[in-house]
């Protein structure tokens, strides 16, 4: 039975002692009005715990522990990087398109190398991974002209995964407590097509988990919640009209709204037309939307958005140098879509973009680009709005905002500092400590 007093923290603008048993906040008096040991808050923000509505917590893991390709000298870069324990190199963050298994070879010829695109959709394998593998029949695996394998594998995961010497998957207790170091507790694993050792795997953080990947029909592990369908409309090809409306309906008639992972005009095209002809429901979302086109705007009304600011000050000198001008103010768009009343939530979409929220967070606000160059900044939210979106509960992204009163979760981040001097620069080194059901996540 866990009895925790947080003394003189700020509320809603008020300062207030809160006291948390049993997982619960139980009540939110005036500071002072209490006796007895407590947590001295010193007039810190006490808020609800942020919620990262779209994360892969498994591929981030293994990101930890791969060589970082987004720098210019490739070469250098994995030179340097230390093979696993079976011989293999494992990289991530590859910007461009340009690479495939012979550029591997010559690059790093002497061990199995494997290269996640920085969009997570691409694994490109040099030649001795390719032989590593055995018969190459995923429909994923890129060919040329003559059938010779490119070493380029689209969307291709499971499948690379299941043939890979000893590769299990990675454990997560220490991404559960870099999370909780960014005040978040709980997550959105946004991961397709989960089968139940993967699904059982992601309870393994100490936040609270809800899982978008889940097949129909299946049930989530405990310790976890079943999200609506995530369904991916691929850059490299669009699956047919009626098909899209099928997979729409059978989400739907199983009793669950449809994710839908859009990251080009046309697929947005694509799906709102679906939609228009499966029916909505309450729980559909629409993942990226990152490029939206200022007439469809309306369009996503009564859908969920859920989007990443954050990819803008990670590689918005590269959207800026790759898209038409005329598409920059389409990028990752936030205001707008507010004004048009769509209900938007903001993530990481980590590892493939900065899985610290208070980086989204500023890039909101700010716009900014690697640079300094804002992009799109009439599309701009302050700082209290982009915090906000953050803090609906997990199955109703860009919903209200959770609050700290009695007779909810215990699941609360505490600041140093007062909510306004926190979000006039916002940074994860506000965070001082992170409550899940009332017991010490972070800090205390």
């Amino acid at each position: 039975m866990t009895d925790l007093v947080l003394r003189d923290a700020e509320v809603d603008g008020a300062r207030v002692d809160v006291r948390v048993r049993d997982g619960l906040v139980t009540s939110v008096s005036p500071a002072g009005s209490g006796g007895g040991p407590a947590v001295e808050c010193e007039g810190g923000a006490l808020l609800p715990g942020l919620v990262d509505h779209h994360v892969h917590l498994h591929a981030l893991a293994a990101a930890r522990r791969s060589v970082d390709c987004s720098r210019p000298d490739l070469a250098a870069a994995l030179g340097a990087a230390a093979p696993d324990e079976h011989g293999w190199v494992r990289g991530t963050g590859y910007p461009g398109d340009d690479l495939d298994a012979a550029t591997l070879d010559a690059l790093h010829p002497g061990r199995p190398v494997r290269v996640q695109h920085r969009s997570g959709a691409l694994w490109v394998l040099n030649s001795r991974a390719l032989a590593a593998l055995g018969p190459l029949d995923h429909p994923g695996v890129e060919r040329a002209a003559d059938g010779t394998p490119t070493g380029r594998l689209f969307r291709a995961d499971d499948w690379l995964r299941a043939r890979l010497p000893g590769s299990g998957l990675p454990d997560l207790s220490a991404l559960g407590r870099e999370l909780a170091a960014h005040g978040i507790t709980a997550v959105t694993d946004a991961t397709p097509d989960l089968d139940s050792s993967a699904a059982a795997a992601l309870t393994e953080v100490v936040q609270r988990v809800m899982l978008l990947g889940v097949p129909l029909g299946a049930s989530a592990p405990p310790g976890a919640a079943v999200g609506p369908l995530k369904i991916v409309l691929a850059d490299s090809g669009l699956p047919p009209y009626d098909e899209l409306v099928a997979r729409i309906r059978a989400g739907h008639e199983a009793g669950r709204g449809v994710a839908v992972h859009s990251v080009t005009r046309e697929s947005l095209v694509l799906l709102l037309a679906a939609l228009d002809e499966a029916g909505r429901h309450p729980a559909d979302r629409v993942e990226h939307a990152a490029l939206v086109p200022e007439e469809l705007v309306p369009a996503l009304r009564g859908l969920a958005v859920v989007t990443q600011p954050g990819f803008l000050a990670d590689r918005g000198d590269l959207f800026r140098r790759e898209l038409p001008l005329e598409e920059h103010r389409d990028l990752y768009r936030c205001r707008s879509l507010l004004h048009a009343g769509v209900r938007v939530a903001l993530s990481s979409d980590a590892p493939y973009g900065p899985v610290d929220p208070w980086v989204v967070i500023a890039a909101a606000t700010s716009r900014h680009t690697p640079d300094g160059t804002a992009l799109g900044p009439d599309e701009s939210v302050p700082a209290r709005q982009a915090l906000v979106a953050y803090l609906a509960a997990p199955d109703d992204p860009g919903g209200p905002p959770r609050t700290v009163r009695p007779g909810v979760a215990a699941d609360l981040v505490l600041l140093h500092r007062p909510l306004a001097a926190a979000l006039a620069s916002p940074s994860a080194a506000a965070v001082r400590g992170t409550l899940i059901a009332g017991e010490w996540a972070y800090g205390g």
